[in-house]
């Protein structure tokens, strides 16, 4: 994915007001601007959940301003790479962008204890995915 100059990324789960959330912040935060970040949602919640917030916050990161927005077409169509977390098929498919689909514990009604070992492996498939952009 190198060959990207500025590689565009669009986290999806089915509230974007967990996973999604967490997983956008760190790429934001680690990799600047030299990373496009969006995330949304197939299904959106109308607030961020209060312990992934908690949960960031403990890490240094600040999304309490953060709002869940709604999946669109055009938010996948302007995505180099396309990150899925348990919205299944609601996510609209097309040809020439690369999709992963990222397992992850749904931190919906978890308290921050929950949301913790969740935000933890985010980060570290968010570290992963920025050595393989090699920006």
């Amino acid at each position: 994915m190198s060959d990207i100059a500025r590689p565009s990324v669009l986290f999806v789960c089915v509230h974007n007001a967990g996973r999604s959330q967490m997983a956008a912040a760190y790429l934001t935060h680690l990799a600047g601007d030299r990373v496009e970040v969006r995330s949304a949602g197939s299904a959106p919640a109308e607030t961020v959940n209060p312990a992934v917030v908690e949960a960031m916050a403990e890490v240094g990161i600040d999304i309490s301003a953060e709002s869940p927005k709604v999946l669109t077409v055009d938010a996948v169509r302007a995505s180099d790479v396309v990150i899925t977390m348990g919205c299944g098929d609601r996510c609209p498919v097309f040809p020439g962008k690369k999709y992963l689909d990222w397992k992850l514990d749904d931190p919906a009604g978890q308290g921050v204890g929950a949301v913790r070992p969740i935000r933890d492996e985010i980060e570290r498939r968010v570290r992963g995915l920025i050595a393989e952009f090699d920006v």
